[in-house]
């Protein structure tokens, strides 16, 4: 069996103990948004019909968020002159 990205986010949610509040505003740390109805589609079974696939996009910037919610914002490097 081949994991997916929808199985991805459900493995960090669970291992990070993220609610799915949580997730939505990991997601505005990169100007993402998404409501919590539509992330809840990623949750659900796939023989749901409600149930959505998470997409590249959305991993990506939900893995970006993570970081800055994590780590903080990336401090500016200053420029040498």
């Amino acid at each position: 069996m081949e994991l997916t990205h929808n199985d991805i986010l459900k493995k960090l949610r669970v291992a990070l103990q993220l609610r799915n509040d949580d997730i939505v505003e990991i997601l505005k740390l990169v100007d993402f948004k998404i409501s919590k109805s539509e992330l809840g589609a990623f949750f659900r079974r796939p023989d749901h019909p409600k149930f959505m696939p998470l997409g590249d996009q959305i991993l990506r910037n939900f893995l970006n968020g993570l970081v800055i919610y994590k780590r903080g914002p990336r401090e500016k490097e200053e420029t040498k002159d």
